[in-house]
């Protein structure tokens, strides 16, 4: 029997510990700290353009899940006025196909990621709800004017400081 082979294991998990223990940390502390989501990431909410909003319903009509209603009313211009824009985020699958379709770019899938809510009802957004506002930033999903625009992703482990 061969004792020499014994404690390399241990050995080995421990050379792996102190090469790991002097290194500075990646973790980010959530909270207060952030990090910069993709510039095309499909967040889980819908940002709306009301001035550029013409009521033709296209996106409603391109979901999937029919979770988007639009009601509109004739305007004296021979325009249509959107008296009721409402997405129910709740069943929403995220897919972006009613930002795709909207024909005059009045729609955007959003940057937030934390919508979580504790009661259904709340996850129904209305058109005051879903305003292009300042907290509100479109992501350049489907959008590459936004896109070139948006501040780059970060990430974990800053690849530019890793040396080879």
């Amino acid at each position: 029997m061969k004792f020499e082979h014994y404690g390399i294991g241990i050995a080995k998990g421990m050379a792996l510990t102190f090469k790991h223990l002097f290194r500075k940390p990646i973790t980010t502390q959530y909270p207060e700290e952030r990090l910069t989501v993709s510039r095309r990431t499909r967040g889980n909410e819908l940002v709306w353009d009301k001035e550029r909003c013409t009521g033709c319903a296209t996106c409603a009509k391109s979901c999937p899940e029919g979770c988007i209603e639009i009601i509109t009313s004739r305007g004296e211009e021979n325009n249509y006025i959107v008296d009721k824009f409402e997405v129910d985020m709740g069943r929403c699958i995220f897919c972006g196909l009613c930002v795709e379709a909207c024909p005059f770019e009045a729609l955007f899938m959003g940057y937030a990621y934390e919508r979580a809510r504790y009661r259904r009802q709340e996850l129904v957004m209305d058109k005051e709800a879903l305003l292009l506002s300042g907290e509100r930033q479109p992501s350049g999903y489907a959008r590459p004017k936004i896109e070139a625009g948006l501040p780059r992703q970060t990430l974990l482990l800053d690849r530019d400081k890793v040396k080879k």
